[in-house]
């Protein structure tokens, strides 16, 4: 259902959830029973399939909600690689 804006002269803006195509240009202020008119804003348009947005989400959550591990991943370990920088090889060693 969306969201639809109202803004009341005496309280401010204010939010209904109105069914599709139901919401009329309009309507009384909740709080005081004055007239107030609806406000024209942007649709809440979603990605919500892409997998940029899945990625997205799921970054998010490893803020919140990190993933557990019962074991370290198996298989052969490389050896660590310090810098790709050729130059790097010759610089003095401790």
């Amino acid at each position: 259902m969306p969201l639809y804006e109202y803004r009341c002269p005496a309280c401010g803006v204010f939010e209904l959830l109105l069914g599709m195509g139901t919401a009329g240009r309009e309507t009384s202020c909740p709080e005081c029973g004055t007239v107030a008119r609806r406000l024209l804003g942007a649709p809440g348009l979603s990605r919500a399939g892409s997998p940029e947005a899945r990625l997205i989400e799921r970054t998010e959550a490893t803020a919140s909600e990190p993933d557990v591990v019962a074991a370290l991943p198996s298989g052969p370990r490389r050896p660590a690689r310090h810098s790709t920088n050729p130059l790097h090889r010759r610089l003095p060693r401790p």
